[in-house]
């Protein structure tokens, strides 16, 4: 049967005996006939790969040889826009030789693929992907053949077939990305693997040039040339992250774990001293210390507890501020590197999710330590003014909620101390709705010690609670230790975030599971009547127009109030209790729906457009519940007693100061500068406008004094030494001449009763009379 031409030269250069080799006169033919018609090029590469198929399939393992070497041959003669077609044919057959469980396959095909990989195309390609020889190769690395020379050739190979598909494919644009993580989380690794992989020579030689040729050939050798030239190729950011996590992983699987805290100083000292480089890279290093806490084991952290917390706290108030002021060095002047918020922002959730990783490791005294060292990291609002306590302050808060993240304690005095408990609390009164639900949050979770926090989910009225299989344990000597110190306290902070306007439905939920918590966590009688009373407190408060709350806030506090006595109705299992709480809800199920949680904290709810008519059967008596309860041996006295919440300087200090505080602040401050007998002006008569006025200019006069602040510190950066001098020098002698005027004043001789001389300059000058020579008044006289 007539065969084409290309087919004739193709099968001419197979000897008879494939001993003897690639039959070379015929190949320079076939090279020749390739060049003259270059568009015959794709179907001898499929010829060829069709001889091969059979040839492996066959064991013809001589025959195989002969292809690949012919096809190294055209590839390296044949530069021209048709060789993207050979080069589909080609790889087919390399992919079919790794494919072999043949190691000589392997190492023939990953050495063809080599060649090719240094071939420059003149044009791209699109549709070929290099996948399967990324996986291939990287599996390669990883060889455990059982003999040992074989072995290494094998995993030397994997390192130059990665190395070539990193040539081929970094510059060509229309291939995947080779820096993509399914790429970089194989290669990576692989290469960092074979770092240990073969012992180094006991002196290695200060030159490649002087290094033996064995070691030339080592793994390691390969290897550390393969790194190199992978870094160098890539963008610092682009591989820093992927390089340094996975050799972390290498460092901690063969360091002692008394040692591998030495890991994680090295990379916060890398941290620091990036303070200032672009976000990318500050999240690539935090990325790699999240990876460390995941690796660590608790012990491994060591001595570097709070050093870690303390610089990554560090970094967070650091990014706060970049996003804020817009540059690095606080400025905007002509040069300096501009922020970008979003990167800002991306590492911040970076550096807490690394905190929260880093405090899952530590055991339940640790994590109360590093509690305390975070929360004096806070900047209490209205204290620091030069430091941005909305942004790092509900950041800082984040860090301790992912620290307390499932706390488990058994001692509530220990885990929520008095120098913890307050400065949180003071922050569940700050303006930030997200920093009021970070708090609410972490009581949860350090409340919560026999999870029943996700019973608490949803605020609905159940008929029977039992459905909630709560686990409801006596109250110990701690607990009631702990509620009788910081009861009051949880209490006014639970009423006060009711009455805050932007609370939302997240809010009151979290709200309804704190006092769910309280209940079936630390309640003994007396914490149960002041619950109850600060149930009923809740309602009046929803009931109050004086407040200014929204229609939905004050629907959402009678849902919250109505749902919590459902609940602790249930608990005290008093018949004539639960039957007043039930009645109630069932009026308000048939004439008031919007003042329940089922019709309240929905996506959409139907409220009225007022709330002025809420009474009669609607509404849960105190008076009521006092009697039921008294029968059943409740304290009736503190029951009758309705809850008023204690405000505090606590109030002031974490909230904008009050309309009241302003006045009288600003009149006792007059009052001071103003001299005694300097006569008084009228009272100024106070309006809705004067009143405004007053809140506008104390929120002005922050942003002065926050901006006067920032201008000294930069004055003191930036300015000359010869000016800072002479301005310290100013005020230096300004200082001592009012100094001088007051020590005249006070350490000046008395004026004498027997009066002035005149001196030879017509000055007068006092006259210094012994005592027994003064006239005295006789009244003065005894």
């Amino acid at each position: 049967m007539y065969k084409p031409r290309y087919k004739r030269l193709v099968d001419n250069i197979f000897p008879e005996d494939p001993e003897d080799g690639l039959v070379k006169a015929n190949m320079e033919k076939l090279t020749f006939y390739a060049l003259s018609a270059p568009e015959k090029l794709d179907r001898i590469g499929a010829y060829l790969s069709e001889r091969l198929s059979r040839d492996v399939a066959r064991h013809r393992y001589g025959y195989v040889c002969i292809a690949m070497e012919a096809l190294d041959q055209l590839l390296m003669a044949c530069h021209c826009q048709s060789i993207n077609l050979f080069v589909e044919s080609f790889l087919k057959m390399v992919r079919k030789l790794l494919e072999s469980d043949k190691p000589s396959l392997q190492i023939l095909g990953t050495n063809s693929f080599v060649k090719f990989a240094n071939i420059e195309e003149d044009t791209p390609s699109y549709h070929r992907s290099y996948d399967f020889f990324v996986s291939r190769f990287s599996e390669m690395c990883h060889s455990s053949y059982e003999d040992p020379d074989i072995r290494t050739k094998i995993r030397m190979a994997g390192i130059k077939g990665l190395q070539g598909v990193v040539r081929k494919t970094v510059n060509d644009e229309l291939q995947a990305n080779i820096w993509d993580p399914q790429h970089m989380d194989k290669i990576v690794p692989s290469l960092l693997f074979n770092l240990q992989c073969g012992e180094h020579s006991e002196s290695r030689s200060p030159s490649p040039l002087q290094a033996t040729e064995k070691e030339k050939e080592s793994p390691v050798e390969l290897t550390e040339r393969c790194f190199r030239e992978l870094l160098g190729r890539a963008a610092y950011d682009t591989v820093l992250s992927f390089a340094l996590i996975n050799f972390l992983l290498y460092c901690f699987f063969f360091l002692q774990s008394q040692h591998s805290h030495l890991v994680i100083q090295q990379l916060l000292g890398h941290l620091d001293a990036n303070s200032k480089n672009s976000a990318k890279v500050r999240a690539g290093i935090v990325e790699v210390l999240l990876e460390a806490a995941a690796i660590a084991a608790s012990g491994s952290v060591g001595p570097t507890v709070l050093e870690v917390f303390n610089t990554l706290l560090r970094q967070l108030r650091l990014s706060v501020d970049y996003e804020l002021t817009g540059s690095y060095d606080g400025s905007t002047n002509i040069g300096t590197k501009i922020i970008k918020a979003h990167e800002e922002r991306q590492l911040q959730e970076a550096v807490i999710r690394t905190i929260g990783s880093f405090a899952n490791t530590l055991p339940t005294y640790q994590r109360s330590e590093v509690m305390l060292f975070i929360m004096g990291k806070i900047p209490v609002p209205g204290i620091h003014p030069t430091l941005p306590s909305t942004g790092s302050g509900c950041n800082i808060v984040k860090s301790i909620s992912q620290v307390t993240a499932g706390f488990q304690t058994t001692n509530m005095l220990t885990a929520l101390p008095s120098s913890f408990l307050e400065p949180l609390l003071s922050f569940s009164l700050t303006e930030d709705p997200e920093v009021r639900l970070l708090v609410l949050q972490i009581l949860l979770s350090l409340i919560d010690r026999h999870d029943n926090r996700p019973k608490f989910t949803n605020i609905s009225i159940i008929s029977d609670i039992s459905v909630l299989k709560l686990k409801v344990d006596k109250c110990s000597r701690q607990d009631n230790l702990f509620m009788k110190k910081h009861g009051q306290q949880l209490y006014r902070h639970i009423y006060m975030g009711c009455k805050e306007p932007s609370s939302g439905r997240q809010h009151y939920e979290t709200l309804f599971a704190l006092l769910g918590l309280l209940s079936v966590e630390l309640a003994n009688e007396e914490v149960v009547v002041d619950l109850i009373r600060l149930a009923l407190a809740l309602q009046d408060l929803a009931l109050s127009t004086d407040e200014a709350l929204p229609v939905y806030n004050r629907c959402a506090v009678h849902a919250l109030a109505a749902a919590y006595l459902n609940l602790i109705c249930q608990l005290t299992t008093v018949p004539a209790f639960c039957q007043h709480i039930h009645e109630v809800i069932e009026v308000r199920q048939k004439e008031s729906p919007y003042l329940l949680p089922e019709d309240v904290f929905i996506d959409n709810p139907k409220l009225p457009s007022s709330l002025e008519k809420v009474e009669g059967g609607v509404l849960f008596l105190q008076s009521k519940i006092t009697e039921v309860l008294g029968g059943s041996g409740y304290n009736t006295e503190r029951l009758a007693t309705p809850y008023v919440p204690q405000y505090t300087d606590e109030d002031r200090l974490s909230k904008r100061k009050s309309i009241g505080e302003t006045i009288s602040l600003q009149v006792e401050v007059e009052s001071r500068n103003s001299p005694e007998k300097e006569e008084r002006t009228p009272a100024e008569e106070i309006t809705f406008e004067t009143l405004k006025n007053a809140i506008v200019d104390s929120v002005g006069m922050e942003e002065q004094e926050r901006e006067r602040r920032r201008q000294v510190v930069v004055k003191f950066q930036k300015a000359p030494f010869e000016e800072i001098a002479a301005h310290c020098g100013a005020r230096a002698t300004l200082l001592q001449s009012k100094l001088n005027q007051i020590f005249e004043i006070t350490i000046r001789p008395p004026p004498s009763p027997s009066g002035t001389v005149s001196s030879g300059y017509g000055q007068s000058q006092s006259r210094s009379v012994p005592i027994y020579e003064m006239k005295f008044p006789d009244l003065c006289v005894y």
